[in-house]
This record gives structure tokens, sequence and C-alpha cells, in this order.
């Protein structure tokens, strides 16, 4: 039986692993690459590695620790964090990344997008899009960790990209990052119903229920999630996990 993608979404910041809430209040979680090793075991699907001061910074992700993740990990992995050059994605995936994801500079230069598609492949290049209200509820893209509203329509955005070539998209709820109370739902919808790529439903969830409601209620290719993957408890003791296979498939099983 096909069941979906669930990926652990891990933030990098000044070499620490961390957790956000709403794009800020970042705790501090323990080493990556200790977190790489645990998912190993676990048997995750797929891991993705985002750092959250590479474009604020000017820089892209360090590709030492890129290789240090490619020598570990058992499962493919996504990297993102300043990746602006062709040259930049090239030195990625031969660190030992299998796709790069860029979000800040797509919005920069949409063309660049199409560039590094053709050059790699559109299964290489994946397009993170962070959504959040604004005034009145309306929502728009923003990029920079958050910090800068673009003013982009994001189900227009998500089908710019997807014709730029972009071979799957992250869709992050900025008002639902780390709450654990459930994705948001109507977003992840609206954009699967107009994209005919993969579309990986990020930040919010909080227990298994919430894969299966993006999966069946909100036609998400994929699950991603961060707290839900390294807090257990309501103290949110940090501990990192992974649901068993046979739990998955259950979970994702037709009632």
């Amino acid at each position: 039986m096909f069941r979906p993608r669930v990926i652990p979404v891990l933030l990098l910041k000044d070499k620490g692993l961390v957790k956000s809430v709403k794009f800020s209040n970042y705790r501090y979680i323990g080493d990556p690459i200790n977190a790489v090793r645990i998912f190993n075991e676990l048997k995750a699907d797929e891991l993705v590695f985002l750092d959250i001061l590479a474009t604020k910074e000017k820089r892209s992700i360090n590709l030492d620790f890129v290789r240090q993740v490619g020598d570990e990990a058992n499962m493919p992995f996504a990297v993102g964090g300043g990746i602006q050059t062709i040259r930049q994605i090239k030195d990625t995936i031969n660190a030992g990344a299998e796709k790069v994801i860029i979000n800040s500079f797509a919005v920069r230069k949409p063309a660049f997008i199409k560039e590094a598609s053709e050059e790699f492949g559109s299964s290489t290049i994946v397009v993170s899009i962070d959504i959040k209200k604004r005034l009145l509820g309306k929502k728009q893209v923003y990029t920079e960790s958050g910090s800068y509203a673009t003013g982009l329509n994001p189900v227009e955005w998500a089908q710019q990209m997807e014709a730029n070539g972009a071979g799957e998209i992250i869709i992050t709820s900025i008002d639902h990052d780390g709450m654990m109370q459930g994705y948001d739902l109507v977003l992840i919808q609206a954009i699967s119903a107009a994209v005919s790529i993969p579309v990986v439903a990020s930040g919010g969830a909080g227990e298994l229920a919430d894969f299966k409601a993006a999966v069946q209620l909100a036609h998400a290719s994929a699950v991603a999630a961060g707290s839900l993957f390294v807090y257990h408890g309501p103290r949110k003791a940090v501990l990192v996990n992974y649901p068993k296979n046979e739990e998955l498939r259950n979970l994702f099983s037709p009632s």
C-alpha cells in the first residue's frame, strides 16, 4: 500500500538544532548529526535541513555540514538556506544532498527556479513557501525567515513556481508553526488543488492524526513536522522520535 512520505524538518542555527514557535522564540534542541543518527535508527523516510540564518548572513548552507549529513544519513535528505547560484546547487548535491530547497531567492529572482530546474531536473529543486495572515485575515508569502512580507498570493505563487519548473513545494504556515494544533488545512487544500506537483504540508502538526488530515482532507502529497519529532509529552521534553512504519501504514490505510 502506498503511504505518503513523513519528513522531519530540522532547523539549523549557529551549527545547533533549534525549534521555533511562529518563526521566533528559538529553543536549542541539540546536535544535528546526533539527530541524524537517531532518525537512521528510527528509519525516517527523508530529512529536511534548513539553515535559518544563511539568507540574512548572505551565505549558503555550510557544505562541510552537508557532507557530514551525507556520510551519516541512510535516507534521502534535502537542504536549504541562502542558495542563490547554480554552482551552490551543484556543490550541495555533490556534498550528498538529494534536493535543494529555495525560498527567499525564488521571490527575488523567480527565473532562477527555471534555470535551476533545467540544469538539474525538477526533482532536485524544491521551493519552500512560508505564509502568514496579515490584518483582515489575508494570507501572503513571507521570506527571510518570516520577516519580509512580499505581498504575493500563496496560491498564485505556488502556480508560478510550478510553471518555472519546481518539482515540489513545501507549504509552511507561520501562524501554525510550533503550535502543535494542526496544519492550516484550508491553505494546504487550496494550493494542492491549484498545482499538480507534490505539496508537502508543514507547520503545526501535534499528533499523527494531523498527518492523516493533511493528506486525506487537504490532499497534501507528503507531510513534514518539527516539534512532533523532537518533543515528548506536555512539558515538551526533548526526545527525538519517529513513528514506526507499521503505525504510519495503519494511519493512512483506508478506514
